[in-house]
């Protein structure tokens, strides 16, 4: 595949060992069970709050899971911040073990949530895990494999994550219903809390991490070069907001996550939704159902849109393919959006805004390894996409507000914005809100502006920034 996909130009290349398969395998596991864990969350969130908050309007139910989704993307950015410090200190063996050890924990005591304020608590805690499994384990990757090799590898690390989801919404559809109680014993116990306990077992990673992966010779050097150099300091955060050109990809980074990650929870990640409203008439099992298969070809599109950057940034640059995907995603999440209003087409629909939305993130995964020095690696790919999540969580919080203005403007039939938003085929506050979040691609367009290309370069040095 990668023969197919890459140019034979260039000195002799580093073969795949078995080594470099495995660190590719486990870095991908873990990511994999961390999105399965996500997926989880996003299927459940709605069933959870609904028992959590006994006698609450829907309108409260919503925001109340705006809240509890902004809290596990602060939780993202805070544990992805220090994580990704430690990472470049530690070392990412150690601090890959233990952020997977940290969501798998938090994922499965969600399940004994008492009320929606513990619950959003623990999806804080869950989200400190997380944010430290996707640098930590993009930057062994992006270290230890061959070259030539990296940008394949690395889009194949975040286009399996899609497996992960596609696990979490088979479990939810055809093991446990999160919407439904399950005899347990001859207790009725609601899907949503066993499902959650499903979720620990991606801690089974730790021990071949600790046990099979060392860690790699570039982190070795630069921590060689750190105790010799004090202006060379590995997770340096200070040297890296004072150099001209790490501050830079730093800021472009963030400004390029911001614009994927926002798109993707603040309205991606609804389709569940989106599919409770377009089949209002419907049981809930059927709901259920549609829920379920509807977000598990999501996932299916994902992967495949997360291929789709791969191959993209290895014939044309990673700035083209960051371009078309944006571009991609504003076209088609609008018009899912706005269209869709059956069962039959969640089935056909989901997976193309599954496509396009996850698409980006294959290119997350590639381009920041490739704009930091080694010493600065997993601090700079974790500032990139967990400093995006802070912000990214005060806008879905946005929707709060948002939401509350839309349902009084749409209280009145006949006013201007009603009729507007109507005549486009949003009828419901729920869809416009969603029509006015997804202009946030726009700002990953024009942030390509300032973004360095790495097509065919190799990783940078501290050498390259003067």
């Amino acid at each position: 595949m990668a023969d197919l996909m890459l140019s034979g130009e260039g000195p002799k290349r580093e073969r795949m060992t078995g080594y470099h398969w495995w660190v590719l395998i486990v870095g991908s596991m873990s990511w994999l069970f961390d999105c399965m864990d996500q997926r989880i969350f996003i299927l459940s969130r709605k069933p959870a709050l609904t028992d959590l908050m006994p006698g609450a309007t829907p309108l409260a139910i919503s925001q109340a899971g705006d809240y509890v989704t902004a809290a596990m993307m602060v939780g993202w950015a805070v544990g992805g911040l220090f994580f990704g410090i430690v990472g470049d200190k530690w070392g990412r063996v150690k601090t890959l073990s233990t952020s997977i050890l940290v969501y798998s924990l938090f994922t499965g005591l969600s399940g004994l949530a008492q009320t929606p304020y513990d619950f959003g608590l623990l999806r804080f805690l869950m989200g400190c895990g997380i944010g430290g499994a996707f640098a930590t384990a993009a930057t062994l990757i992006a270290e230890t494999l061959p070259q030539h090799l990296r940008a394949l590898a690395l889009g194949s690390f975040q286009a399996l994550s899609a497996v992960g989801n596609i696990i979490g919404s088979a479990v939810s559809t055809w093991l446990i219903t999160p919407g439904l109680p399950m005899n347990v014993l001859g207790y009725e116990v609601p899907g949503w809390r066993l499902i959650f306990g499903f979720g620990i077992l991606p801690s089974l990673l730790i021990v071949l991490i600790m046990r099979t992966i060392k860690e790699p010779e570039q982190w070795h050097q630069a921590r060689k070069t750190a105790k010799e150099q004090l202006d060379r300091q590995m997770g340096d955060l200070k040297s890296m907001i004072h150099t001209p050109r790490w501050r830079r990809n730093m800021i472009v980074g963030i400004l390029l996550s911001i614009a994927g990650v926002v798109g993707l929870w603040g309205v991606g990640f609804y389709t569940p939704e989106l599919i409770d409203e377009a089949l209002k008439g419907a049981s809930d099992a059927e709901k259920n159902y549609v829920r379920g298969v509807g977000t598990m070809v999501q996932d299916m599109g994902a992967l495949c849109g997360m291929f789709f950057f791969t191959f993209v940034a290895l014939r044309m640059g990673r700035r083209s393919a960051f371009g078309l995907c944006f571009l991609m995603s504003y076209l088609v999440v609008t018009f899912v959006f706005l269209r869709l209003s059956s069962a039959q087409q969640a089935y056909w629909m989901t997976p193309m805004v599954g496509f396009v939305t996850l698409s980006v993130f294959g290119g997350y995964s590639i381009y920041f390894p490739e704009i930091f020095p080694t010493r600065l690696r997993a601090t700079g790919t974790a500032i990139c996409y967990n400093v995006a999540r802070i912000l990214s969580a005060v806008i879905i919080v946005m929707q709060v507000p948002m939401k509350t203005f839309f349902n009084n403007l749409f209280a009145n039939q006949e006013s201007a914005v009603t009729k507007f938003f109507a005549s486009i085929g949003a009828p419901t506050p729920f869809r416009a809100v969603a029509i006015v979040m997804v202009l946030i691609y726009f700002v990953g367009i024009i942030t390509l502006i300032w973004a360095p290309e790495t097509k065919g370069k190799p990783l940078p040095t501290d050498d390259d920034a003067k």
